[in-house]
């Protein structure tokens, strides 16, 4: 593949609902919309899922413009590959860490080599389910009698599993009430790095209410106090934030710091490292699901293609289109019927970005040859 030019776009979305976590609400979604030209027409999508404050990790969306402007396009522009593989491990390895950066210039090549080899996004990666099955994420609320009529919602709409965000004072008290209303629902808490292992009581209290996982309970780039509270709590930890590549799961797997992991497409820099860390944890017996980051259609899409690999085996955070948006810019939007979204089999991510859309929620574009 020789690349013709690569066009950014800085789009923002405004949420239906805030979305409040333990490090902040958010009210739109602003991000940056890459498209990736071959010599012979054919574009690829993908997006940026930095935000526009270092919040959940370093990268913002100012810093992946700038990565993407002054590096990584100029080295993809001037360079011919056979495989997108070849991005991540030949091209971009010198450029460190910004792995988000990284992530929304390879996926968009990932979509143009499955739309030039005619296939799905899914299908080029190795996908084998149909279908997968989705959860959703609920964020912190004023009550906790709103945050059950969130689960009573969606629980009609047929998603799969429940994940609250919870952080001190905002914890035990609301997941035992819940209980009491849900007591068999698939349940799972996410604290965002809110705790320290000074709040390992009230962590391991978290065991009396069958809960499928504690999401990253600990700060953001730690292994070794995870590993402490894994062995004193029951409670399988889930690492997000401190898992940006196939050696971090390695070392947190030696280690014990988990017992599942989350996998966020842009956190580990790509679909390739993504591929590669579900081997691994296929192989190791580690539990995979894909988390979201209040992508658009377009991200969306990436993250079904990467859950259709088989060890994604618990649903993930990929709902639908509706639940966060009163337009997406893809389409047909992303749809859940029954708890469950069918993988799309056309060529490419399989939703068509609607460029009267896009444009419609363009602040800045610039074009690159």
């Amino acid at each position: 593949m020789k690349f013709k030019e690569v066009i950014l776009r800085h789009l923002k979305l405004e949420l239906l609902h805030p979305f409040t976590t333990s490090f902040g609400t958010e009210y739109d979604r602003d991000f940056i919309l890459v498209e990736v030209k071959s010599n012979d027409g054919i574009s690829g999508w993908a997006e940026s899922v930095a935000m526009l404050d270092p919040l959940y990790n370093e990268e913002t969306l100012k810093t992946n413009w700038h990565i993407l402007e002054d590096y990584l396009i100029p080295i993809l522009l001037k360079n011919e590959i056979q495989h997108p593989d070849e991005i991540s491990e030949n091209l971009f390895t010198h450029i460190r860490g910004n792995y988000m950066a990284k992530a929304a210039i390879e996926g968009a090549v990932w979509d143009l080599y499955a739309k030039k080899q005619n296939k799905s996004l899914s299908g080029v990666l190795g996908g084998t389910k149909e279908t997968i099955e989705v959860g959703v994420s609920i964020g912190i609320k004023n009550s906790i009698d709103s945050t059950i009529k969130v689960i009573e919602d969606r629980l009609q709409e047929g998603y799969k599993r429940f994940k609250l965000k919870i952080k001190p004072g905002w914890d035990i008290e609301l997941i035992d009430e819940v209980r009491k209303v849900y007591p068999e629902i698939p349940l799972m808490a996410d604290a965002n790095s809110a705790y320290t292992l000074q709040d390992i009581d009230r962590l391991a209290a978290l065991d009396d209410y069958d809960l499928m996982m504690i999401e990253q309970p600990l700060a953001y780039n730690d292994i070794i106090d995870h590993a402490e509270l894994q062995s004193r709590v029951k409670t399988p930890i889930c690492l997000d934030e401190s898992i940006h590549s196939l050696e971090d799961a390695r070392k947190a797997l030696k280690l014990g710091s988990c017992k599942i992991i989350n996998i966020k497409v842009g956190r580990v820099g790509g679909l390739t490292e993504s591929r590669k860390i579900h081997d691994f944890c296929q192989e190791n017996g580690i539990p995979l699901w894909c988390g979201g980051m209040l992508e658009s259609g377009i991200g969306r899409a990436h993250n079904i293609a990467i859950t259709s690999l088989p060890n994604f085996v618990l649903p993930g955070d990929t709902a639908a289109s509706s639940l966060y948006w009163a337009e997406d810019i893809i389409e047909p939007e992303v749809t859940v019927e029954n708890g469950t979204i069918t993988v799309p089999t056309s060529p490419g991510i399989g939703f068509e970005p609607s460029l009267k859309k896009i444009n419609k929620y363009t602040i800045y574009s610039k074009t690159f040859r």
